[in-house]
């Protein structure tokens, strides 16, 4: 169903550090950081859309298309492109995103999937100031080391190592 952005207040641009898998739950998250400031925002997924946003960022084509790639492919088939994924809302520790289509349609998401789909298409993803202020976690520069570790901890994950591939 069509949904509008949810919020006035300002929108910021997002790039996805990777995924990882949170212990001991064995709980995968998604972690975004504002390209133009500090604030770090997490992002608890499921197990399958944590593969699918490995691969994405791998660049590791799957032998057969999942979900995300045969949704990139219906798109591109219909000649329309995604421009956006908004992450607009968290209520009740459930985030909630919005898919904007060149063709002027919003449809409501999962953030993980259209974080899925936003890499396979480049499409701009952008958090909420409200959902920032809300959930977003600041790293100062002193603690930047920490994140560094999480970066190389990524450069050597596989898709496996969230359990079946495909």
């Amino acid at each position: 169903m069509p949904r509008h952005f949810e919020t006035e207040s300002p929108v910021l641009q997002m790039e996805v550090v990777g995924v990882r898998v949170e212990m001991p739950t064995n709980q995968p998250i998604v972690l975004l950081k504002e390209t133009n400031g500090d604030r770090y925002l997490p992002i608890w997924i499921g197990m399958t859309e944590a593969t699918a946003i490995a691969l994405a960022q791998a660049e590791e084509p799957p032998p057969r298309p999942l979900t995300h790639d045969l949704f990139r492919d219906v798109l591109e088939a219909l000649g329309v492109r995604l421009r956006t994924v908004n992450i607009v809302a968290l209520r009740d520790q459930i985030f909630f995103a919005d898919l904007v289509f060149s063709n002027g349609v919003e449809v409501s998401a999962r953030p993980s999937d259209s974080i899925a789909l936003a890499l396979r298409t480049g499409a701009t993803i952008y958090a909420s100031e409200d959902v920032l202020r809300e959930a977003g976690v600041s790293m100062p520069d002193d603690q930047e080391d920490e994140v560094e570790k999480f970066r190389e901890f990524l450069d050597n994950i596989t898709p496996e190592d969230f359990g079946r591939a495909g």
